[in-house]
């Protein structure tokens, strides 16, 4: 159930209004023209997946709860609109005579704001607090009307507590650094003068009907050993991600996190963007400059956990270990060694509403995918358990009732006030109701991060050819819930991380380091890897879900991991886990290699880049359309349809069939509009593009029609219904059939694969 512990906002409000200091300008902060849509019945669910009634106990409690929150907040907050907008009223408020600055810290005894403005005297610039425990002061302007605080000082808050005196940086900070050679933050007072502030020039981007993301880390984005900037990704990298046929890029590590080598994913200051790249301003004309490209930009956001630094983060902020979080072990994630927030409590759900706000509003981000979803929809974090997908596994005392309320709650926020934005969940348990609306009961999110397909692919990677099973790969890419879209991937930054493998260092090793360059011959590993990560790709974004995502790099096999710079690190048991020598070698991307003609690497990118835009020709992601006629375990060969496009895959590893019969559903010609095997893509040449293919009346593996094609060994090929100046099957008559389907399918005498 979800406590309202604490309303300090109760004294400070009235009808919603801020009450402020005397000369102080007043703060308004009731509803803008936006509204959320008030809680549904709850009931939808049911017609969807009846089977959910046998936990409707379950699901009508959470519901409920959701409700009474939802009435919570319009009673005491004045509604949801104005409770996620806690970023005006709480860290530093501007006005004309003035600034305020709040913090809610109950747990300390005293506190004061210190920093360069006032030469970091505890004693200039006392706090008081109130009954809540929120500590405020209000600084006026100097004499001159200038701000009482400088943009670009330093500041913190300096608290007595139980544990002793303690200075913190503002839980509500906009920004904060790192001094050169330092070990600890500062929180920046940011707030420069308004013709050095960055205005949107570019409106946002239409929702795309399908996703295909392009997921992104600014700092490693540079092809030179070094931490890259917002301005060089803007610059850079995003013309890239547009040239590729990418429609949204995905942005790692925005949020500040003290260690860079966490990924983005331990957060110490949740409404900081990451000074390592450059200034708030900066991201902002990188997101305007996605915009003016089309791409739609989402934000992985980072509401699971937050890192156990005590020095710059939220951990222990006034002394006590449940400020923000969960006290004793509960409020620790033993294997992320990190801090698990406290979703029941009402200040828990301001701050993180507001943050997902935050972004959106000041930033124009288009949206999330929200991290570590799993681990904070159950008590047990998804550690340790094998999820089987019976419900009992998602309706019962394991499931954090309170999470999964706060999760309704930020998409009932962002959906109602953001009708274009996109949410992401990053779930792999496969809990029911997951993308569902929040009106009929759901969880809200628009798509499920689908992560088994992954997994999937290194667990066959680890195996022979001979022992993937076919029918075990459909089952993999098609196991998804009705009615809940996924975003698809062969492989994603987890893949890429040292200590594991991508696909293209599992099909090629060693080998990618001397036989990539195409005036050197070709090895068998090669020559398999190359088509394999191909046709993985294409079958995943193919069959896998309604949305895709790719790793910066990976779309061309980039060769070796990612190794962020780090030290020696000895742990408490003694054992000394070597470091990097804190080099930047491995932590970038070497773009010039799938640029350079010259490579082999060159042929996959394009094949990617081919293959985005084949899905934005045809949009079969978003196809309703989608059947499997064939998972042939003999000749290794998957048929499947999208939308108006037959895929043909055929995964042996040297048979190639002539005059091979494919089922189909709509009569006409026929036309490939992707061939894994054409030489651009570093293939062997054996279609010809400029044949077209007819179908036949007649039954052929449940479908209605079929073709007779060639499908040479391990190769993907896309076939289109080419619909302008075809008539009717029915309207032809026999001597317009022009070609016949047999003459249509002769393969081409070419050079083949040395395994062929």
């Amino acid at each position: 159930m979800v406590v309202r512990r604490d309303l300090p906002f109760q004294a400070l409000q009235a009808q919603s209004n801020m009450v402020t200091h005397e000369g102080d300008k007043k703060i308004e902060v009731e509803a803008k023209p936006r509204s959320i849509p008030t809680p549904g019945a709850g009931q939808k669910v049911y017609e969807i997946d009846p089977l959910l009634l046998g936990f409707r106990d379950h699901i009508d409690y959470r519901y409920a709860q959701y409700k009474r929150m939802r009435e919570d907040i319009d009673k005491y907050e004045g509604g949801l609109e104005v409770f996620s907008r806690g970023y005006e009223k709480l860290g530093f408020i501007c006005s004309e005579t003035g600034i305020t600055y709040r913090e809610w810290a109950p747990g300390a005894r005293s506190a004061a704001l210190i920093g360069d403005f006032n030469n970091w005297n505890p004693n200039a610039d006392i706090m008081s607090q109130n009954e809540f425990g929120v500590w405020e002061i209000f600084l006026p302007n100097n004499a001159d009307g200038s701000p009482p605080i400088p943009h670009g000082s330093q500041v913190k808050i300096r608290m007595e507590t139980q544990s002793g005196i303690k200075d913190s940086i503002p839980a509500w900070i906009k920004f904060s650094v790192q001094a050169p050679g330092g070990i600890s933050y500062s929180g920046i007072y940011y707030d420069p003068p308004e013709e050095e502030k960055y205005v949107f020039k570019h409106p946002h981007p239409k929702r795309p009907k399908s996703l295909r993301i392009y997921e992104s880390h600014v700092g490693m984005s540079s092809t030179e050993p070094k931490i890259n900037t917002y301005a060089n990704f803007r610059d850079d990298v995003l013309p890239r991600i547009k040239r590729l046929g990418y429609n949204a890029v995905q942005i790692m590590a925005i949020q500040e996190h003290s260690y860079y080598a966490s990924f983005g994913y331990h957060v110490t200051n949740f409404f900081a963007p990451s000074s390592r790249f450059g200034t708030p301003d900066d991201l902002k004309s990188l997101i305007d400059g996605a915009h003016e490209l089309g791409l739609f930009v989402l934000m992985d956001i980072v509401h699971s956990h937050a890192s156990n630094n005590v020095l710059d983060g939220l951990n222990m902020f006034d002394g006590t270990d449940s400020h923000y979080f969960h006290s004793g072990t509960k409020g620790h994630h033993w294997m992320w060694d990190s801090r698990l927030f406290n979703y029941g409590s009402w200040e828990v759900l301001r701050f993180l509403l507001s943050n997902a706000r935050w972004w959106l509003e000041e930033y124009k981000f288009d949206g999330f995918r929200f991290d570590g979803v799993t681990s904070m929809m159950y008590t047990h974090h998804g550690l340790q358990v094998t999820f089987t997908g019976n419900y009992s596994e998602y309706f019962g005392y394991a499931t954090d009732v309170d999470a999964v309320i706060y999760l309704m709650l930020v998409n009932d926020m962002i959906h109602g006030l953001y009708p274009e934005a996109v949410t992401i969940g990053e779930d792999v348990s496969g809990m029911p109701t997951f993308c569902l609306p929040v009106q009929g009961g759901g969880v809200g999110f628009d798509y499920r991060l689908h992560m088994a397909v992954a997994d999937k692919w290194i667990e066959l990677l680890k195996k022979r050819d001979e022992e993937w099973q076919m029918g075990d790969i459909i089952h993999t890419l098609t196991n998804r819930r009705w009615l809940e879209k996924c975003v698809v991937y062969a492989e994603s930054h987890d893949q890429a991380l040292v200590g594991d493998k991508t696909i293209a260092f599992w099909l090629m090793d060693k080998d990618m380091y001397d036989f990539m360059a195409l005036d050197k011959t070709s090895t068998p590993l090669i020559d398999r890897g190359i088509a394999l990560h191909k046709m993985i790709r294409l079958i995943t974004m193919g069959l896998g879900g309604e949305g895709y995502l790719n790793f910066m790099g990976n779309e061309f096999g980039h060769p070796e991991w990612i190794d962020f710079p780090r030290g020696e690190q000895r742990l408490h048991s003694g054992k000394v886990i070597p470091g990097n020598n804190f080099s930047y070698d491995k932590c970038r991307r070497r773009f010039d290699l799938g640029d350079a003609g010259k490579l082999r690497y060159h042929g996959m990118q394009e094949f990617d880049k081919a293959m985005q835009h084949v899905e934005d020709e045809y949009g079969f992601m978003t196809s309703e359309h989608q059947y499997v006629s064939r998972k042939d375990e003999g000749d290794r060969v998957i048929v499947f349809e999208r939308g108006n496009l037959v895929f043909v895959f055929n995964f042996h590893w040297h048979e190639s069939y002539f005059d091979y019969r494919v089922g189909c559903l709509r009569p006409g010609k026929y036309k490939i509009v992707l061939d894994s095997d054409d030489p651009l893509f570093g293939g062997f040449n054996r279609l010809k593009h400029d044949v077209e293919y007819f179908s036949s009346e007649g039954w052929y593996d449940d479908r209605p029609r079929s073709l007779l094609v060639y499908a040479p060994c391990r190769t993907a090929v896309v076939y289109a219904l080419v619909e302008d100046k075809q008539k009717p099957i029915g309207e032809l008559q026999p001597e317009e059939n022009i070609k016949p389907v047999e003459e249509a399918a002769e393969p081409v005498e070419e050079s083949k694969p040395l395994d062929c």
